[in-house]
């Protein structure tokens, strides 16, 4: 299995964990629920969900009005995404500069990619053709896993948990509204305009990106709108919320990374790859000096294995000849002395 494969089914094993850690209480009786006690989510209710219940809670009183508990949770998300923010565009900077490279590579590694498709090629070939890859990454410095990560993602998780038990084992919270929307129920309207926003921000990613790479990152891409979609689905509005502030928030720092960040990495790759140039590691000599060396080796132990066999044979006409000449010489003495 390769690293491309098993990076795209971590990236859904992770989305899969988060609805299961944040929704799985989606659908109990919310009346009856108690603030947890447990080692885990205990401290994340001591330490993130209870602090943030208070928090919200003196918003809603200081703006004495009915919206109050949800400009809590979008001043609560404005803080989280803006200390994110030099995390996240420096990751947006270390992928664009990894996209960039790659543009360099693609022509090496689609020669790797088409040898091991070719008919009749043996699976140590393959394995030999497959190293190349690895190769080529190692020898330019660069990573094969890219310039993406889920570390700004696991970061925002406890905060998402703790919006979410400050909401549900809070009556006034619980019963709070936002322009109409309850915030203690799922609600489709905040479900869909979420989803769009991390939809449109995914979009945003592919500008000015090659078309074999938009390919490569459409699994990524969707991880955000689904995980959205699912989570707000099925949870307290308060979440869904969440993820709609964070969601505008997400789409202004991709426009930056898009119209700003892009276009100077862009010019400082090319003015690096000037000075110093990617190495070629894979040329259509490199895979034909594998097929042929297997090949040769093949053919060679074809041959000793022939001559092997052959010995024997060999060896028997050698000693069936001397025993004709010894016998003929041995009646021609005994015919010259009758």
């Amino acid at each position: 299995m390769n690293k491309k494969l098993l990076k795209k089914i971590g990236l859904l094993l992770l989305v899969a964990s988060l609805i299961v850690v944040v929704t799985g209480c989606a659908r109990v009786d919310y009346s009856a629920m108690k603030p947890p006690t447990d080692p885990f989510m205990g401290t994340i209710y001591r330490f993130i969900g209870h602090p943030l219940q208070n928090l919200m809670l003196g918003v809603a009183k200081s703006m004495s009005g009915t919206n109050g508990a949800g400009w809590a949770i979008a001043l609560i998300t404005f803080v989280v995404r803006l200390i994110l923010l030099p995390l996240m565009l420096n990751q947006s900077l270390k992928s664009t500069r990894q996209q960039e490279k790659m543009k360099v590579l693609q022509p090496q590694l689609k020669l790797v990619q088409e040898a091991v498709r070719r008919p009749g090629i043996t699976q140590a070939q393959k394995m030999q053709i497959n190293q190349l890859s690895m190769q080529i990454y190692k020898e330019n410095n660069m990573s094969m896993m890219g310039g993406m990560g889920c570390l700004p993602l696991l970061l925002q998780l406890p905060i998402m948990m703790g919006i979410y038990q400050a909401v549900v084992y809070s009556k006034d919270l619980f019963s709070a509204s936002f322009f109409g929307i309850a915030l203690g129920k799922p609600s489709m309207i905040l479900t869909i305009v979420a989803t769009l926003l991390y939809l449109a921000q995914g979009y945003m990613m592919t500008i000015g990106v090659p078309e074999d790479q938009k390919k490569m990152m459409r699994t990524t891409m969707m991880m955000s709108p689904l995980m959205t979609f699912f989570i707000s689905f099925s949870a307290p509005a308060a979440l869904a919320l969440y993820f709609l502030v964070g969601g505008i928030i997400a789409i202004i720092q991709q426009a930056i990374v898009s119209f700003i960040i892009m276009p100077r990495v862009k010019r400082d790759v090319d003015r690096e790859l000037k000075e110093h140039p990617m190495k070629e590691v894979v040329t259509e000599g490199t895979i034909n000096a594998i097929l042929n060396q297997e090949t040769a080796d093949a053919a060679i132990t074809n041959a000793d294995s022939t001559a092997t066999d052959a010995t024997p044979t060999t060896k028997q006409n050698v000693e069936s000849r001397n025993r004709q000449r010894n016998a003929g010489k041995q009646q021609h003495h005994h015919d010259r002395n009758n």
